[in-house]
Parts: C-alpha cells; structure tokens; sequence
C-alpha cells in the first residue's frame, strides 16, 4: 500500500494506521523496547550525576568546558552504553574518568570498562579525585598530550 496522498497533513491516528498497513509502527521487538527505556533511564542517571557533581569533577570541568583546553569540546556525564562517562571529547574519541575512593574497591570492574570502552574506540584516562584537586595543572598537561596525540587508527578487517 503507497501512501495516501491528501493536501495536508496526516493525523496522528491516520499516521499510524498507515505506517501499520507498511509494517512499520509496532514493530520494535521486545528487546528493542527494553534498550529504549534501559537509554532513558541512563539518560536521566547521567542528568542527575550532572547536577551532584564531586569537587574533583567540578573542577576538572571549570578547565575543560567552552573549548577552554586547546580547542577541543568536551562534554559531562555522557551515556555511552552500557556506561556513563565522566568527560568525553568526541573529536579526539578520549575519555576522561574522575576516581573517588570508591574505586579503590572496584578495580577489576574500572579495567574491563576501560577494555570494552577503548574496543568501541575511545582513549581513556583515569586521575584520582585527589590528584585532580592537588596536581590540577598536571592533569590538565596530560590531557592535553592526548588530545595533540592522534587516537590510534581502527584494525583493518581481515
């Protein structure tokens, strides 16, 4: 069935009884729907972490917002799925992780979402909360290596 051709616009009940007619409202698979709500309610987490920032994130972000750290745009508690991201940098793939004590204890979960974070592609580098607010500008100095250092060029398929 083509589309009906009218002079103005569909309804919203005419919309959806035509796209049901070509197959294509309803048709998110169960699973689909769940990552749909699993990304909402990652979107609303990371809002949230937004709005109850550590001082070490504070911070970090007074240096890193509005381009302020040689031209690159960097953006704050980013759903990256499954995970949310401290700060990103989307032009140079490089991810930055503020670590409070909490980490200390969870070692072996920071590695293997560092591992699957870099297999997307991304860099990532992690600074403890106290060196961000003792060493500030040396932190900032090794972020800025990164970001003037090219990201690693993906494998070629075989």
């Amino acid at each position: 069935m083509t589309r009906p051709i009218t002079k103005g616009l569909l309804s919203r009940r005419e919309t959806t009884a035509w796209m049901q007619s070509v197959g294509r409202a309803g048709s998110m698979r169960p699973r689909d729907r769940v990552r749909e709500e699993q990304g909402a309610v990652l979107q609303t987490h990371a809002r949230k972490l937004r709005q109850r920032a550590s001082d070490a994130e504070q911070l970090l972000w007074r240096h890193l917002r509005g381009r302020c750290l040689a031209g690159y745009k960097f953006r704050r508690q980013v759903v990256i799925e499954p995970y949310i991201v401290d700060f990103l940098c989307y032009e140079a793939l490089l991810i930055i992780e503020a670590d409070g004590g909490q980490h200390a204890e969870q070692k072996r979960y920071d590695a293997r979402r560092s591992a699957q974070l870099e297999a997307m592609g991304y860099r990532v580098m992690r600074f403890w909360n106290h060196e961000i607010l003792t060493e500030t500008q040396a932190v900032l100095e090794q972020i800025h290596r990164a970001l003037l250092t090219e990201p690693p060029s993906p494998q070629p398929s075989p």
